[in-house]
């Protein structure tokens, strides 16, 4: 998953791994549902229904449903479910997964057409702040696969697209045009549900004194 995320903008297929991480969120609440058993409350479902007319939308507009989306999509969910499956510590085996993906990375950066010199700030600055963070938010992400109930969790994945055109619109003057309301309008429909649901159940547990 790592090196199609990092092979598919230099080949020009981001579009369909963009697709995938949008089919994602709704695979792990089919995941939830179908392998977990897990009860959705029709808040629940009318979120999923909301999330499907969006990726609905956005595989009609596109006609972008290659093998790179299948890859995400359907790849990510038996991690997991192997992950839930022999209880592994979330830190320890992403620690265990790094060390093992570092000789990898250090052979890409050596026989990269960057010279490292050329760019001393990318080098010593720039590109470890960027590991430490993307590991932190990983790490994260990973715990957070644990710990919530799958459906639960397919579906706050959408929140992080929705942010992304959010921090596209308002910081990097991106336009919305009428296409991509067509596929996000559904999609933050879904979060706002989510977002209800979450609170209703919050309001549900007992006051701690």
């Amino acid at each position: 998953q790592l090196w199609l995320f990092l092979w598919a903008p230099l080949h020009g297929r981001m579009l369909e791994v963009s697709l995938g991480y949008f089919l994602l969120p709704l695979t792990m609440v089919l995941v939830g549902r179908f392998y977990y058993h897990e009860r959705l409350d029709p808040l629940q479902w009318a979120a999923v229904a909301c999330a499907a007319l969006g990726v609905a939308h956005e595989v009609w507009a596109t006609r972008a449903f290659a093998w790179p989306t299948l890859v995400v999509a359907l790849g990510y969910p038996p991690y997991f479910v192997l992950r839930r499956r022999i209880n592994a510590d979330s830190l320890a085996a992403f620690a265990i997964e790094v060390v093992l993906l570092c000789p990898i990375a250090i052979a890409m950066v050596a026989t990269s057409a960057t010279p490292v010199g050329s760019h001393p700030l990318l080098w010593t600055v720039l590109l470890p702040g960027l590991g430490v963070l993307s590991t932190l938010a990983l790490a994260c992400y990973l715990k957070a696969s644990r710990m919530l109930p799958m459906a639960l969790f397919g579906i706050l994945g959408y929140v992080e697209p929705v942010l992304l055109v959010a921090v596209s619109l308002l910081l990097l003057g991106e336009t919305l045009t009428v296409a991509k309301l067509a596929t996000y309008g559904p999609i933050w429909a879904a979060v706002a549900l989510t977002a209800w649901h979450s609170a209703m159940l919050m309001r549900r547990l007992p006051v701690r004194k």
